[in-house]
């Protein structure tokens, strides 16, 4: 007798096997941009490709350079942010740090200070109060988002006090040309300032992913009980994050001081938001997620967008509606990812 013959396996519906399909797709897409900004690349091009093509000059050498040092400015401002961010703080007194930068840069300039007098005070005090808010913040697990807010009125306070309220002098002649788009750098015609942003890069991606700085950063920001269970200095961590915040803003500041070739009290107005869009466009997140050199690519978007609005004439407002919906887009992209402390 023979035996019975064996029934074919039966077919998944069609409907179901293609759900799976764009599940596994979704899932592989997710994976890259993980650990690969594509997103971010894409819509930069696009965005540049959409102003090249409807504004003229868009795409012409001088705009591209003033793109270039906009974006470099904006990526000192947020270089901070995205530390505090990594380790599970924010920093709002980077407005007030940038009106400090530059309003003391021209007033001690107009004195006859040193740059390097300078560029000590400003950046000595920023590390030592920015040390300061760090310990205050995670010793006493207060949100940082309300002792950054105290930090950053006092500073401003304190500089108004000290200039009276009148902002008088200017830059240095070395530091104007620093921050000019049409600049020099090594006799080739290239502005200074992106090279130098592209050296922070460097070393900044170095420290994060190659030094026991880096690890100790993420190891803070995923899980700090975990972190300090291994013996890792946390509250140092927080300390150092805010310090480099407060001394970058503050930088930022004396940059700011040299582009418009003067001070201003409200210079820093626009650095909170901005700072904060770029780190977050760039796909940096709370629970120790991205790295600086997504924050670059957030400010390279922002400001190529940005200079592609302004050029069809959409206002202040306009942009800010804009940068909000892009906020929500990536907040919802990173948003729905599972934290380092959860995935290892």
């Amino acid at each position: 007798m023979s035996a019975p013959a064996a029934s074919p396996p039966a077919a998944s519906p069609p409907a179901a096997s293609a759900r799976v399909g764009a599940k596994d797709v979704l899932g592989r897409l997710a994976r890259v941009q993980r650990d690969y900004p594509l997103v971010q690349v894409v819509f930069l091009v696009g965005v540049f490709l959409w102003g090249a093509i409807t504004i003229d000059g868009f795409s012409s050498r001088l705009s591209i350079y003033s793109m270039l040092v906009l974006a470099a400015i904006l990526g000192f401002a947020a270089m901070g942010q995205t530390l505090t961010v990594l380790v599970g703080g924010l920093d709002v007194s980077v407005p007030q740090w940038i009106i400090a930068g530059a309003t003391v840069t021209v007033e001690l300039n107009s004195r006859g200070w040193p740059f390097l007098a300078i560029w000590g005070v400003l950046v000595g005090c920023a590390l030592v109060i920015g040390a300061l808010t760090g310990l205050v913040c995670f010793r006493f697990r207060i949100q940082s988002l309300i002792i950054t807010l105290a930090t950053g009125s006092i500073v401003a306070g304190g500089v108004l006090v000290w200039s009276n309220g009148f902002v008088s002098g200017g830059p240095p002649t070395w530091l104007q040309r620093l921050t000019s788009p049409s600049s020099h750098t090594f006799g080739i015609d290239f502005p200074q300032l992106p090279v130098v942003w592209a050296v922070l890069t460097v070393l900044a991606w170095v420290v994060l992913h190659r030094t026991i700085v880096g690890r100790w950063i993420y190891a803070t920001g995923s899980n700090p009980r975990a972190a300090a269970l291994a013996l890792v200095p946390t509250t140092k961590v927080w300390m150092g994050a805010f310090a480099v915040s407060a001394a970058f803003s503050a930088m930022t500041g004396i940059l700011l001081g040299g582009f418009a070739g003067a001070g201003d009290k409200s210079v820093g107005d626009a650095y909170l938001w901005q700072s904060l869009t770029a780190v977050i466009v760039g796909g940096v997140a709370f629970g120790a997620i991205g790295d600086y050199t997504r924050t670059v690519l957030g400010s390279l978007v922002l400001i190529v967008l940005t200079t592609a609005m302004v050029g069809h004439g959409y206002g202040y407002a306009d942009q800010n509606i804009l940068f909000g919906v892009i906020i929500f887009v990536f907040v919802a992209l990173y948003g729905r990812e599972r934290r380092l402390r959860d995935r290892v």
